[in-house]
């Protein structure tokens, strides 16, 4: 595989995770919570960040592989720039906290709307939202260092 396939790969899966946080905490999840019913959104909201997780789960993979495979063709991480060990750095931490919303919080999610227990749904659900902020946050802040990183 080429460079620049692999550089877009890795570019394209980031661009899905980072831009799908956005849309998940700007759109759908105000849109949800502006049309429907506690009763009706919280199945909803899960049902879509079922579908988002797992294109994220996928969006790691590739990110993780593109990326080792970019840092391999370029010499290895001591020929890398500190921009590219600070991407990584911030993709493990991302990583990180998408685990935990994923095998902890949206597990929790899940039990608690099979339960039929709508407030311990919705706090799970207000714990993945804080998470999702503070990862696109995250997000964001790789696609600076990656464009400061070209630039300098």
């Amino acid at each position: 595989m080429s460079y620049a396939l692999l550089l877009a790969v890795h570019l394209l899966a980031a661009a899905f995770w980072v831009g799908g946080m956005a849309v998940m905490n700007f759109a759908v999840r105000p849109a949800a919570a502006a049309t429907l019913e506690p009763a009706q959104r919280l199945p909803f909201m899960a049902a879509a960040l079922a579908r988002f997780f797992a294109g994220v789960t996928l969006a790691i993979a590739l990110l993780l592989g593109s990326g080792l495979v970019l840092i391999a063709l370029g010499g290895g991480f001591g020929a890398m720039p500190p921009s590219v060990h600070l991407m990584f750095g911030v993709g493990l931490t991302m990583i990180v906290i998408f685990g935990w919303i994923r095998l902890r919080l949206f597990v929790q999610l899940r039990a608690a709307l099979d339960a039929g227990d709508r407030p311990r749904a919705a706090a799970a659900l207000d714990a993945i939202r804080r998470l999702v902020a503070t990862n696109l946050a995250l997000g964001s802040a790789v696609f600076v260092i990656a464009v400061a990183g070209r630039a300098g």
